[in-house]
């Protein structure tokens, strides 16, 4: 098993081929250690369990067991898209739980930030459990640890966001292949290992979801009209060339109404903000300057598009006074 220190004289990937040989080199540690065992990973379709799952799909083919819980708290399009990219690309053994009802259930009428993250966590570990007991022949657990992690956690700063929280007779041996990866290398192997780049270089996404952009209690058709609202931000931040120049941006929804105007007749509707920033370590961050023509026509979709929305608003307040999520 691989120690958790990086070494010193462990090049920077940076390139195509650097990439390619360390994926050699993975694919020939993981056989060593798998051999001809069943591996079962969470696959969340974030950047670094993706390329985990491709990279072992590579190693081990179907011995790899993939469980993709869709909690209803992901973002349009992308349990589909895992769906698509894994099962049938890469022709990846993929469990594909639904659990959006599960989820929501637990999360109606609770509105206290760390209550609904500690919710959330401790259902997917109850879910994930769950599939594991369904299947046979499992003696190693997949984890998309990257060396921050592991950094953060030596250093007392987070624990370990991976499946953690597993019971004691579910007790797998780990394989943790990008473990000794900076966040840059990881995407640099996933592009190697032919994932696409939405994947590759997806924003940072908490682990909760859209749970703690859905501000205070979680309903349906708010959770919804986050997702549309989010759905056409990523949308036009794309074409105009600022998915790959703004760290984060997403939309948020809280827990309220305003009045407005909509052919004619008073309603009386969400709000949406928006939020993008930039940030080197995510310590501090500064608030991306949008074009206002660009913001008035994102504006005028979300207001038209999205069911329940008659106002938008842009968040000015860098990090600090604010944090970069509103939960």
């Amino acid at each position: 098993m691989q120690s958790n220190v990086r070494p010193e004289t462990m090049e920077r990937i940076t390139t195509p081929a650097l990439a390619e040989a360390f994926i050699a080199e993975q694919i020939a540690l993981v056989k060593e250690q798998v051999g001809d065992k069943k591996v079962l990973l969470a696959l969340s379709g974030g950047v670094d369990s993706s390329v985990v799952a491709a990279l072992l799909i590579r190693a081990i083919g179907k011995n790899l067991v993939c469980v993709h819980v869709n909690h209803g708290l992901l973002r349009k399009g992308e349990p589909e898209q895992v769906v698509k990219v894994f099962r049938d690309e890469m022709n990846a053994n993929l469990i594909y739980v639904d659990a959006v009802d599960r989820f929501l259930d637990k999360l109606a009428g609770v509105d206290e930030p760390e209550t609904k993250r500690k919710i959330i966590g401790a259902e997917f570990i109850k879910v994930f459990e769950e599939e594991a007991r369904k299947l046979e022949g499992i003696e190693f657990l997949a984890q998309g640890t990257i060396y921050p992690d592991i950094l953060e956690s030596d250093a007392g700063v987070k624990a370990h966001h991976n499946v953690g929280g597993l019971p004691e007779d579910l007790q797998f041996e780990l394989v943790e292949p990008v473990k000794l990866l900076y966040k840059d290398e990881v995407r640099v192997v996933g592009k190697a290992l032919g994932l696409p780049d939405n994947m590759v270089y997806r924003q940072p996404f908490p682990g909760p979801g859209l749970g703690v952009r859905c501000l205070g209690a979680i309903t349906r058709d708010r959770l919804e009209a986050l997702r549309e609202s989010d759905a056409i931000l990523r949308e036009e931040f794309a074409k105009n060339g600022l998915a790959g120049k703004v760290w984060q941006s997403f939309t948020v929804v809280p827990d309220m109404r305003a009045t407005g105007i909509k052919d004619g007749r008073r309603t009386y509707a969400w709000p949406v903000i928006i939020r993008a920033v930039n940030t080197r370590d995510a310590v501090t961050a500064t608030v991306e300057n949008v074009p206002f023509e660009l913001l008035q026509h994102i504006t005028a979709r979300i207001t038209s598009e999205v069911e329940g929305v008659n106002r938008v608003l842009y968040d000015l307040t860098p990090k600090p006074s604010a944090t970069i999520e509103f939960e």
